[in-house]
């Protein structure tokens, strides 16, 4: 901006060389702890659907070593006081600055604006630890020129990041730009853009001292926020006459925004923090909450894993700011036991025996064994038996299954009419037994006894007994008489008397009755 040069006032002498002493004292202090993350792993066991909470502490790097830093300042009319409280004060801030980082270099540009020819841009001296060398340079910088209130820094800035600086290897780049009213955009036919692009490229973060005057501030349109947004750099104020203040308290307070990224996450995790991200002064610890999160359809027994990088000013701080996330996921799901009801026939009076089958699976594991009490191939007695089966994975989880057994006896008994010989004589029976002595037999694999019954073929009405298995009887044809059973004697237990022949039925305890066997009526003597 062109206007009068403003005389300089020493007034604030003393509030700058106090703003110098707190810089330095900020320069010197070192962090809490080595630049980096912590805890750098988080290894844990979790169950799924569950969070994981961890404080996280990033400590920031304060500003690196060999600092490269190049002071850009207006040098239009109407900074004359500024330029003066710079060059009264330069020998002071390259002694304190030194103080904290003793391979720190300087170089020294100036910029107007279009229209100004050869003071458009002008390296006045190229980085250099030669303190004479640069309190010359600012020596020679003169407030003139200018023409509309906005200058030419935007031009300025690229100038610097494509060649005009010739920086060193791995150094860390600032440049403070000095002024005191916005830039034209474009700029000498270079834009913002590319100048915040230059600045990017090069690595180098902006200090921005926006000097207070008629020309409305190097933000008075927002443009130097822009850039040391996307730089990691600083906007702070000063009046003319503390500009060196300024230049310190930005070198001491420049801050660092710290970015938790998520650069890889296996399914069914997750990670958040309480803040996007954080910003604050370099050289200190930045804290965050994070929440690691186990998906409740996470795989049991799976190691999951994270990777979370906290980004410093948008770049990546190296493998110290690289946090690694390893979670097993418990295994909370029991096995799944399978055991059916059976239902078999009983072989014996002791019921039978059922090898049946029973399965167990886990989702983890895979087949199980289960056990089984009562155990296949067991013996069941005639009835309902529950079996148990149980199978328990690694991680202690037990599954557990019920059947029941039936034993049932749905046999009916084997039951015969088997002649015999007349007991007080030696004649063996004919083939039509024609004497009608018989014995009653009934089997069954279940029961002991089967109870017999005598019915009358030709009377269905007829149902005598129960009669033991191996009951004698002498039977009797009477058409026209009454059915009926009396005692017998001697070897015969009894008398029976039908109209037509024997039907002769078992029935065990199960209600289970035989086929009827056939005890052929002798017929009355003629």
């Amino acid at each position: 901006m062109a206007t009068a040069a403003v005389p300089w006032r020493r007034t604030r002498t003393v509030s700058v060389l106090a703003a110098v002493t707190a810089a330095v004292t900020a320069l010197a202090t070192p962090a809490a702890a080595a630049p980096g993350v912590s805890p750098a792993l988080v290894d844990r066991d979790a169950d799924p659907g569950t969070t994981i909470g961890v404080n996280k502490v990033v400590s920031t790097p304060p500003i690196p070593p060999k600092p490269d830093v190049v002071l850009l300042v207006d040098t239009t009319g109407s900074m004359g006081g500024a330029i003066a409280n710079v060059r009264t004060n330069l020998q002071q801030v390259i002694t304190d600055v030194r103080a904290a980082q003793p391979s720190a270099q300087f170089a020294v540009a100036s910029y107007r604006d279009t229209g100004d020819g050869a003071e458009l841009f002008r390296v006045r001296q190229g980085l250099t630890d030669d303190a004479t060398a640069l309190q010359d340079a600012v020596n020679g910088l003169a407030a003139g020129g200018g023409g509309d209130t906005p200058e030419a820094w935007v031009n300025a800035l690229v100038e610097v990041s494509e060649g005009a600086i010739a920086y060193r290897s791995g150094s860390s780049r600032i440049v403070v730009l000095v002024g005191d009213a916005p830039s034209h955009d474009p700029s000498n036919g270079r834009t913002l853009a590319q100048a915040t692009a230059a600045l990017q490229a090069d690595e180098a973060r902006l200090l921005a001292v926006n000097v207070s005057g008629g020309g409305g501030g190097l933000d008075a349109t927002g443009q130097a926020t822009a850039v040391v947004s996307a730089t990691g750099g600083q906007l702070v104020g000063s009046s003319p006459d503390t500009v060196t203040a300024a230049i310190l308290a930005g070198l001491r307070d420049l801050d660092v925004t710290v970015t938790p990224t998520v650069t890889s996450c296996d399914a069914g995790l997750s990670v958040g923090f309480d803040a996007p991200s954080r910003t604050q002064q370099s050289g200190t610890d930045v804290p965050f909450a994070e929440t690691i999160t186990v998906a409740g359809d996470a795989t049991q027994g799976a190691e999951l894993t994270c990777t979370v990088e906290f980004r410093l000013n948008g770049l990546s701080g190296g493998p110290a700011f690289t946090q690694q996330i390893r979670v097993r996921v418990n295994d909370v799901t029991p096995p799944t036991v399978v055991v059916d009801d059976r239902t078999v026939e009983a072989t014996s009076p002791a019921g039978a025996v059922i090898d049946y089958p029973a399965t167990a699976t886990d989702n983890v594991d895979g087949p199980l064994t289960p056990a089984c009490v009562p155990p296949p191939g067991s013996t069941f007695p005639l009835g309902a038996t529950t079996v148990t089966c149980t199978a328990t994975d690694t991680a202690g989880n037990t599954g557990s299954d019920t059947a029941v057994m039936r034993v049932v006896d749905t046999t009916a008994p084997a039951t015969a009419c088997v002649p015999t010989n007349n007991p007080s004589g030696d004649n063996v029976p004919g083939s039509y037994n024609p004497d009608g002595f018989y014995e009653l037999t009934s089997t069954d694999v279940v029961d002991t006894a089967v109870e017999v019954f005598i019915g009358d073929a030709a009377d269905p009405s007829v149902r005598f007994g129960p009669f033991p298995a191996g009951t004698k009887i002498k039977l009797v044809q009477a058409p026209g008489a009454q059915s009926r059973v009396k005692d017998g004697t001697g070897d015969i237990d009894y008398k029976v008397t039908l109209r037509g022949d024997a039907l002769i039925v078992g029935v065990d305890d199960a209600g289970n009755a035989s086929t009827p066997a056939v005890c052929l009526v002798a017929p009355p003597p003629k």
